[in-house]
């Protein structure tokens, strides 16, 4: 593989994966095409050496691994979630002659950039059909149906000044004049298109609004990719190809997890029993299974804040990451990311070995440093971790840039590191 194939199947996935379920299936979709085997969380394993193997919970998160007989995994982790606007249970609102939808924001997005966007809607929906059993169902609707409206600047002499936001009341996305729109007809009519026609009854819905636009190369040369959700379905991407691309022999194991942006406490969140639960299934023998944990080594995959241009004094000097300078090892003393002395140098070996760049990001001393699943996993399961991140622009806006080489050079480092 090349790094213009990387890329345009990169750009494919983020454009099919308007939210975490999609982006969940389309990584299953992969998987099967790659000879990975489906395994129940309900049903017993019998696992074959010399297999590989996923299986996913909530529909949004997945676990794959190769089952080798191997201790001395390499793991990669990921997050499928990003900062959005939820559409809320009843969010039909009717007034000044518009119909407009009741929306809460998901995770620290940056609200702004939602303005005077083309938005769509897409996510789960669960439903009663004619022999009264509950389904789910992914819809995406694809067309742009709703906008949300800047204030004039007539109207607001401070737009440019010192402009806030309330998430409540300024940034519900308006999708008709017609007031006899019916948001229960509207999902049966989604529904109709995917051919399901026996809903007895609709139940509730996870859904979620997003940008139209699709990714695309931008820059003089190609030098960035522009798109949504980088943050963080990049490094699923990434782990993804690189299981994908490894021989069944090779103890790797990646996983992506729901609702980090959050917090990650939830049965598919990094907080939860998920990778731990499929652990345990993979080594029954608990001495086997700790001497996996204490020889194993967990990538952490998460955007890291490339240094702006524009905003340069936002980076300690010494630690600012550069767009198409190659992965970033995040560090910070106060254990906000998890890495240590000895998976950066396990980490620095395999990059020079292959002759591929990277970076070191440390936050300024005078400002909060987020998180990632790093810390989480680490602190659940023992296992040494080191948090990487490609370097990005623009993190939690409603569409974030990074650099056309990082991906792919964090890629080859994955496929050869050895824990």
């Amino acid at each position: 593989m090349n790094k213009n194939d990387f890329n345009e199947g990169l750009l494919g996935f983020l454009d099919a994966s308007p939210t975490p379920f999609h982006a969940t299936l389309n990584m299953t979709m992969m998987l099967i095409n790659a000879g990975f085997i489906k395994l129940e969380e309900t049903q017993k394993w019998d696992l074959k050496e010399g297999s590989k193997y996923y299986v996913t919970r909530n529909d949004s998160s997945v676990i794959a691994f190769t089952y080798s007989g191997a201790k001395n995994y390499t793991m990669i982790g990921a997050h499928t979630d990003s900062p959005n606007l939820k559409l809320k249970p009843n969010p039909v609102i009717k007034e000044h002659g518009i119909v407009k939808f009741g929306v809460e924001s998901y995770g620290g997005l940056l609200l702004n950039p939602w303005f005077d966007r083309d938005l769509s809607l897409a996510g789960r929906v669960s439903y009663l059909d004619s022999k009264d059993e509950i389904k789910d169902i992914l819809i995406d609707v694809k067309k742009s149906i709703v906008t949300i409206p800047s204030l004039a600047i007539h109207l607001d002499d401070k737009a440019n000044k010192d402009k806030t936001i309330n998430k409540q009341t300024d940034i519900c996305p308006i999708l008709t004049t017609n007031s006899d729109f019916d948001f229960d007809e509207f999902l049966k009519w989604q529904l109709a298109k995917l051919n399901i026609l026996d809903v007895k009854e609709l139940y509730s819905s996870e859904l979620s609004f997003y940008d139209t636009q699709q990714a695309a190369f931008v820059g003089l040369h190609d030098d960035f990719i522009s798109s949504a959700r980088l943050d963080n379905l990049l490094s699923c991407y990434v782990g993804l190809l690189s299981i994908c691309s490894v021989e069944s022999d090779k103890p790797m194991l990646f996983i992506a997890s729901d609702h980090e942006e959050v917090g990650s406490e939830s049965t598919s969140g990094a907080g939860g029993s998920f990778l731990e639960n499929t652990l345990r299934r993979m080594f029954k023998d608990y001495d086997d299974y700790m001497s996996m944990i204490r020889s194993s080594v967990l990538i952490s995959a998460d955007n890291a804040h490339a240094i702006h241009p524009n905003f340069p004094t936002k980076h300690d000097k010494e630690h600012s990451p550069l767009l198409n300078k190659g992965a970033v090892i995040k560090i910070n003393a106060n254990q906000r990311y998890a890495s240590n002395s000895t998976t950066i140098s396990k980490f620095m070996n395999v990059a020079r070995r292959l002759k591929e760049p990277y970076q070191q990001f440390v936050t300024r001393s005078d400002m909060g440093c987020g998180s990632t699943i790093g810390p989480i996993t680490a602190t659940r399961l023992g296992i040494e971790t080191i948090d990487v991140g490609l370097p990005t622009l623009g993190m939690h806006s409603i569409r974030e840039l990074c650099g056309s080489d990082d991906a792919f050079s964090l890629y080859k480092i994955v496929v050869g590191f050895k824990a």
